[in-house]
């Protein structure tokens, strides 16, 4: 049994149950660091290896969303691009008026959050784009307002694009989010029921929280308990049907998608088989065959496409 006080510690701290899977490390390890280099690469060439030390930490906290959690609100290119842009632009504002560089630097920062907050970007790196202008040095003042178009928008376009090619061979990772092919549960009747997008946002504005992870992927971990509750309590395998869409709901590499497109039935229903396309994932667009069985073992749950797959 856990000691309860480091549980009650591990609370307080924010100390998470589970950490992310060996492979999702090692992924955002290398897309962070691809992205990096080439930002470096193209900022000291335009304004010296010096000042491009002082830009790249705002940068650099950006690649830590965008390939550790590529899938988060804070991460979408809307929020890194209008994230940056707008603090850049508020943070020379504020060196060129303000002459006391202690305010202005706080002023900075405050501004920049605040306007990130009107113009629904938050991008908690842009806080430090918005400092840099005001604490950036000589070779960040002479830039003046283009320090916002170059740098700091031809980074975020790089950094995007990075975050985009690196994660696309990945379907379980796909950035931006929007590129998910996520499908949603098919609910029995007598299940409990679906809760919508527009649900969840709902109570996430009655209970006034910010969340780090979409409406979206919030549900599909709201799903994935309510499976692994009913899991709990059921036994026996679920109907596998012909026509129908499931998934296994493993993490990472693991992650797929298939369709049974047609089913070989015998006498003995234990030799059934089932042919199935695999959809999404390992080995997609390829056709394999298994004992139905075997099929309903594999899958976790049944989907139906949320949009239409390219």
């Amino acid at each position: 049994m856990a000691n309860p006080y480091w549980k009650r510690f591990s609370q307080f701290i924010g100390l998470p149950h589970a950490g992310y899977h060996a492979n999702e490390q090692v992924l955002a390890g290398l897309g962070g660091m691809l992205s990096i280099l080439l930002i470096l690469l193209l900022t000291g060439s335009i304004v010296g290896q010096q000042a491009a030390l002082l830009i790249i930490p705002s940068l650099g906290a950006s690649a830590v969303l965008i390939f550790a959690v590529p899938h988060s609100p804070l991460t979408q290119p809307w929020s890194v691009l209008g994230g940056h842009l707008l603090s850049a632009l508020i943070g020379v504002t504020c060196y060129k008026l303000i002459p006391v560089p202690i305010l202005a630097a706080a002023l900075a920062v405050g501004l920049a959050i605040g306007g990130m907050h009107l113009a629904r970007c938050i991008h908690p790196p842009g806080g430090a784009t918005a400092l840099t202008a005001v604490i950036g040095g000589s070779s960040v003042h002479s830039l003046g307002y283009s320090y916002a178009l170059s740098p700091v928008a031809i980074n975020c376009l790089i950094i995007l694009l990075t975050g985009f090619v690196f994660n696309y061979a990945f379907p379980w990772r796909r950035y931006p989010a929007s590129l998910m092919h996520y499908a949603v549960p098919v609910r029995k009747s007598d299940a409990w029921p679906v809760l919508s997008e527009e649900q969840i946002e709902a109570a996430m504005d009655r209970l006034n929280v910010v969340i780090d992870i979409s409406p979206a992927e919030l549900g599909q971990v709201v799903e994935q308990a309510m499976q692994i509750a009913r899991q709990g309590r059921q036994h026996g395998l679920p109907d596998v049907q012909l026509g129908h869409i499931y998934c296994n709901d493993q993490p990472g590499p693991q992650w797929s998608v298939r369709q049974i497109v047609d089913e070989r039935p015998s006498a003995n229903p234990e030799f059934d088989l089932v042919v199935y396309q695999v959809l999404e994932g390992a080995g997609k667009n390829r056709f394999g065959s298994c004992p139905r069985s075997e099929f309903a073992h594999w899958a976790n749950s049944e989907l139906k496409p949320e949009r239409s797959r390219g």
